[in-house]
């Protein structure tokens, strides 16, 4: 089977695949005993501020300007190890790598995330993730405006796109129109806040294992005029 030919599962990373807001959880009660409350308090609006103004959250940067008025203090200098040896296995949603070797015998799993380009792929490596789908993992700052680049790295016929974010399904379809199939796995705190201005995803699932011991036709039936790859 050629690469046209080919199926390729798009898994974004944050909510998904891995319970970040658990991390997120873990790492303001870290702040909190470190540097008392309204540190934690400043270290997210400090947070909150480069998302708004990057795109995408950056962790490290976040601490880089946390540390102002902060050089002295004992805690400052053990707060990046703390990120980037966080047991991130530890917070894959259950069977989130067994789906992935699922999807595997469907198609090509590939990650597609948004990030920096040090916490993040530290994050998916940490994980386990990034073994799972065997290095094809793609981190840009926005990436639904990416397709290019995407569809130049991983040619298919057809493209599945699991995310936790229904404006970011919406957006990708509009790229790619009926080429893209597109889940919205309701884990998270976006996914909880998600409205009802989007276009319904073709398929909803609660959970990120809900995609194992499928077949493709069963996935999305859709797609039943495609060949499946063989094992």
């Amino acid at each position: 089977m050629s690469c046209a030919d080919t199926v390729v599962f798009l898994l974004d990373v944050d909510n998904t695949l891995l319970d970040n807001d658990r991390f997120a959880d873990d790492l303001g009660n870290h702040l909190e005993q470190a540097f008392g409350a309204n540190e934690r308090l400043r270290y997210w609006a400090i947070y909150d501020g480069l998302r708004d103004e990057l795109g995408y959250a950056d962790y490290l940067a976040s601490l880089q300007r946390f540390r102002e008025g902060l050089e002295d203090h004992p805690a400052l200098l053990q707060m990046s190890a703390w990120l980037l040896d966080y047991p991130f296995a530890e917070r894959l949603y259950p069977h989130a790598l067994e789906t992935i070797a699922h999807l595997r015998t469907l198609g090509k799993p590939v990650i597609l995330s948004d990030g920096d380009v040090v916490f993040q792929p530290r994050k998916i490596a940490r994980s386990g993730l990034w073994d799972a789908c065997r290095g094809e993992v793609l981190i840009y700052r926005h990436k639904q405006h990416r397709w290019a680049s995407i569809e130049r790295r991983y040619p298919a016929s057809h493209y599945v796109m699991v995310d936790d974010k229904p404006e970011l399904l919406a957006s990708m379809r509009q790229h790619l129109g009926a080429r893209l199939s597109t889940v919205f796995v309701q884990q998270g705190h976006y996914a909880a806040a998600a409205g009802t201005d989007y276009p319904a995803a073709d398929l909803e699932i609660a959970r990120i294992d809900q995609l194992g011991g499928r077949k493709l036709v069963d996935l999305l039936p859709r797609l039943s005029t495609l060949a499946t790859p063989p094992d």
